[in-house]
Order: structure tokens, then C-alpha cells, then sequence
């Protein structure tokens, strides 16, 4: 028996295994691949932590959730029914509302029947003779399939300070991204918030409102614009429903795939007059127009972006009353859009309130949390609340949480210590058969847009090899020094790559996290398109197939 044959003899028939495909997570890109999977006769079985429907929307319930992203281009555009049937009630809907959709898609196609819910995959770990993953969950239950893809997200890993005492405090405390389905009140109550980044910014002024006293504890700030949030009347609602079309193709043309684009002017090619005038308008712009909308040399070219920066910074002076806090507000290590800008409605208000007070922990560190609150380098806080608004491990993290390995015991996490690489962000080689949604080095942006590409390329590899009678798809090491290349190339020049973020792979919070790396796609959605375009148009020659 020659080696291919013998190879063959090995591999495990897929009637004896348990499915087909096995997914992890059951948000925006899990459900979507269940269905599409689902369509091609494949048995498909997806594993999801919490007990419904949502990923991101289903964790994230803090006051004030909401869009970033204008509701009318996040939601799926593949089914026109489906668009004809849903009203968005705000231009950026809030998180029940997203949510409630979500349900209604996992509904009208049926999906809950293929998901599991309450089940955390602890294991996944490759065959390489039988050709199969073994997926171990929480409760020590196993589960074989063919195919794994990972749609856990590149934010799903909630991630703590690393401070002595967390478990200490006697009062409430809570994680933004975990936060619990009862009603959370904060009245007449002293609250503790950790942490100014988007989730913080839009829960801040809800809590505010009626909290006793909130103190909020701020690491580094952030640049913040306003949401310019508005009401969707059932007229407005059938005008946006009619731009269907229009509004779809222009987030298949934009670089990352928003309303917004990148206006073609320099910023010094204009006049100082218009420039002002320019920033005037996207400041009072619904969305992300000023950060995805701005000159074409904003994100790469010092002086302008100091020149954008010190414009932002005067509106932070206009909208804070206390000349200290506004300093305190205003970022100094970092300039506009270098990192993710949240959203914000009335932030900046929030700390013109006489119950708000706002502490620079690089000015006085958080020593540890206490059974009645937290100690800083100054002083001991009593609370009746501690609110972490502290993130996550982002990009890499859902994955990391998983004891992943692939060819010859290899463990994911240690192959990427360091040395991040991937095949068009979404195969490892030294992984077969394992596919990630919104992995590293995949185009992200507006996160739905980028995921329906996604989900319907794998779709396709996978439609290719059932019509091959395939059953093994493993990168080629060529194709992912030359994808990994190609980010690395794209990110130069970015002012974004010269910060720690989130986006270049640091968490001061996450041992071995304190180094920057290239964690992310920061070409166009188009050029990733035609990346991956043409590996499908040539027979995926970059994956090696049996």
C-alpha cells in the first residue's frame, strides 16, 4: 500500500463522526455560518456559552450598549425579506433592540435547533490521521466533526486589572462585557467606574444620572466624538428601506466598509478656513464621519493629525467646565484615530455634575480593591459598586482561552507568541480544516459587512471540497508568509501602529500582552476582497487540499 492509500485508509469516514462542521460561538458570524453551512446538506452543530443568541449583543447589556454603526448598515443584507420585515428604531440602535434582532433572525431561520446553548468549549485539538477536531467542553462531554470554525469574535475575552483583591470586595460588582441580565440599579448609590474606554464612555452618563456619587478611575484617555444619535419614524424607516441598495454598495466601496470614507483631500491642501469648516461639519456629523471620513493624510502625516487633535481637544475644553478635568480628559500620549474612537452622547457633560469625580490612576495608582471599595496610591474609596470597564483581550484572545492545537500537538497560542501569521486572517497552516471568522488580519470595520464576506468564503471553500470529494484544507506556508507580508506592509506608516492598543495586540492587563504587534488588516476591505477573490477564482492553489 503506497502512502497516499495508506493515508486514505486512516482517514476517519465522516459517518462516524458526530458532525460535520463544529462551530464555536453563536453571534453575528456563527449563526450566519450555521445557516449557510446548513444549506449545503452539511451537519453543522454550534456551542455557545450563554444561554441565547447574539455574541456580542448578547454579552454586553451595560446601560447605554449601543451601535457605533449606523443600524441600517449593520444588519444582514443577504435576504431581502428579512429587510423588508425589520424597523430600526434609531439610527444606532441600542443593545435590547439589537438583541430582539438577532432572536428574530435566529428564529425565522430555524437555528436554535443546531446550537447548544450553556456550553463552553474548553478544547479543540486536531487528528491529523483520522482527519477530524475533538471538541471538549466545560462538562467534560466530547464532539467530533470534520471541519471547526471559530466564530468567537475578536472581542469576547473580558479581561480584569491585574490588581491583588478582586474577589474581596463585599459590595456589587460587575464587567461590561459580562454584564447580567437583572436590572442594575444605581441609585443613591456610590459607584465605582475602572476604565474610560467606548463601553465606559457610553455607560458613564446613564449611571451618572441617578448614582449618589460616581467616581471614575482613568488610566489614559481617549479621544471621544459625539453619537449624534437620532429617532427612526416609520416614514423615515421605509425611505432607508428603499436605499437598501444604495446604502449596501457604498459599504462595499468604502475602506472599511461604513458609510464613511476616506475624503481624497490632504489636510494641507486646503485652506485653514475650510479645514475648519471641514471638521466643523463631520464634528456635528452622526458617526464615525470624523474619524472614517476625514483627510486622506489624518492617520499618517504628524502635523495634520496634531492639527486635527488640537481641533478636538478644543471642543473637550467647550463641553468641560473644569479647566483640570478637561486637561485630564484630553489624551496626551496619542493623537485623534490613532486608536478606536468611541462614540459618546453628552460624555464630556457627565463631568460637569456635582456628583461626578474623575481620578487619573497614572497619577495615583490603584494599589488593590478593598472589602469596601479600592486604595489608591492617596487614599482608600468606599463603594457600594465597582463597575470594570477594563475590556478585553482583544483579536486573539477568545481564541487563547482555548486549549487550541493543531498538527503534531501544537498549541495556537504558542505558535502565535510573538509571531503572528495568518492565511488571509482566516487558516494557520499547521491547523487543517480549522477556519476563524473575524481572526486577525481579517478586514474589520463594520464588523457585519466584514463577517457576511467571511462566512460566505468559507461556504465556498467548503462547497468546493464536498464537490472534490475533499476532505482535508490545510494553508500553504508560502501563502501565509505572503498574506502576513502583505499586513505588515499595509500597516506601515500608521501613526496607529506606533500605540498601544487594543488593535496592536497590547493589554496592560494580560501577562505577556505588553508588546505591539501587527494584530490587525489595515488595508481596505477592498483589497482584502480581491485577496481573497482571487484565491478562490484560481482553485485555491495557496491551500493544500486532499
Amino acid at each position: 500500500m503506497n502512502a497516499i492509500a495508506e493515508q486514505s485508509a486512516r482517514v476517519r469516514p465522516a459517518e462516524a463522526l458526530d458532525h460535520d462542521v463544529l462551530i464555536v460561538g453563536a453571534g453575528i458570524s456563527g449563526m450566519y455560518q450555521l445557516l449557510l453551512l446548513r444549506r449545503l446538506g452539511m451537519r453543522v452543530q454550534v456551542f455557545e456559552a450563554g444561554t441565547g443568541v447574539g455574541g456580542t449583543w448578547y454579552w454586553n447589556r451595560y446601560p447605554g450598549a449601543r451601535f457605533d454603526s449606523e443600524s441600517w448598515s449593520y444588519g444582514f443584507s443577504f435576504d431581502q425579506e428579512l429587510l423588508d420585515e425589520w424597523d430600526w428604531t434609531e439610527n444606532f440602535a441600542p443593545q435590547p433592540e439589537t438583541e430582539r434582532y438577532l432572536n428574530h433572525f435566529a428564529d425565522k431561520f430555524d437555528l436554535r435547533r443546531d446550537i447548544r446553548f450553556s456550553s463552553r468549549v474548553t478544547a479543540a485539538h486536531w487528528d491529523d490521521d483520522g482527519r477530524f477536531w475533538t471538541l471538549t467542553l466545560e462538562d467534560g462531554s466530547r464532539h467530533t466533526a470534520r471541519f471547526l470554525v471559530s466564530a468567537v469574535g475578536p472581542l469576547s475575552a473580558p479581561t480584569y486589572p491585574r490588581l491583588p483583591g478582586l474577589d474581596d470586595f463585599e459590595g456589587e460588582a460587575y464587567h461590561t462585557g459580562l454584564w447580567p441580565k437583572h436590572e442594575v440599579s444605581f441609585a443613591g448609590k456610590r459607584v465605582a467606574v475602572i476604565g474610560t474606554g467606548a463601553s465606559a464612555v457610553q455607560a458613564i452618563p446613564i449611571i451618572a444620572e441617578t448614582a449618589e456619587h460616581l467616581t471614575v478611575f482613568q488610566r489614559r484617555p481617549n479621544w471621544c466624538t459625539p453619537l449624534h444619535n437620532a429617532r427612526i419614524d416609520k416614514d423615515e424607516m421605509a425611505r432607508i428601506r428603499a436605499r437598501y441598495p444604495e446604502i449596501f454598495q457604498r459599504c462595499r466601496e468604502t475602506a472599511a466598509c461604513f458609510i464613511h470614507t476616506i475624503d481624497p483631500r490632504g489636510t494641507f491642501e486646503v485652506t485653514p478656513e475650510e479645514r475648519e469648516a471641514f471638521w466643523e461639519q463631520r464634528y456635528a456629523e452622526p458617526g464615525f464621519g470624523i474619524w472614517q471620513g476625514n483627510f486622506r493624510d489624518v492617520l499618517i502625516d504628524r502635523k495634520a493629525n496634531a492639527l486635527l487633535s488640537d481641533f478636538v481637544a478644543r471642543k473637550i475644553r467647550e463641553r468641560v467646565n473644569d479647566p483640570e478635568v478637561a486637561e485630564k480628559l484630553i489624551p496626551k500620549d496619542h493623537g485623534f484615530g490613532t486608536r478606536r474612537v468611541p462614540q459618546e452622547t453628552r460624555y464630556y457633560e457627565a463631568y460637569n455634575r456635582p456628583n461626578v469625580e474623575l481620578v487619573s490612576i497614572l497619577e495615583t495608582p490603584i494599589e488593590r480593591i478593598t472589602p469596601t471599595g479600592l486604595r489608591t496610591s492617596e487614599r482608600d474609596y468606599a463603594f457600594d459598586m465597582i463597575v470594570y470597564a477594563t475590556g478585553f483581550d482583544a483579536i486573539t484572545g477568545g481564541l487563547d482561552r482555548i486549549d487550541l492545537r493543531g498538527r503534531d500537538g501544537v498549541k495556537l497560542k504558542d505558535r502565535w507568541r510573538g509571531n503572528l501569521s495568518t492565511f488571509v486572517g482566516v487558516m494557520v497552516d499547521g491547523f487543517p480544516n480549522m477556519f476563524m471568522q473575524m481572526g486577525p488580519h481579517t478586514a474589520l470595520g463594520n464588523i457585519p459587512r466584514s463577517i457576511e464576506y467571511g462566512v460566505e468564503w468559507v461556504r465556498d471553500l467548503l462547497a468546493h471540497m464536498q464537490a472534490h470529494d475533499l476532505t482535508l484544507a490545510d494553508a500553504r506556508g508560502e501563502a501565509v508568509r505572503d498574506w502576513t507580508a502583505f499586513v505588515a506592509k499595509k500597516a506601515e506608516g500608521l501613526l496607529s501602529n506606533e500605540v498601544d492598543s487594543w488593535m496592536t495586540g497590547v493589554n496592560m492587563n494580560v501577562e505577556g500582552k505588553q508588546t505591539r504587534i501587527v494584530a490587525r488588516y489595515s488595508g481596505t476591505a477592498g483589497e482584502y476582497r480581491d485577496w481573497c477573490n482571487r484565491v478562490a477564482a484560481e482553485g485555491y492553489r495557496e491551500i493544500a487540499m486532499g
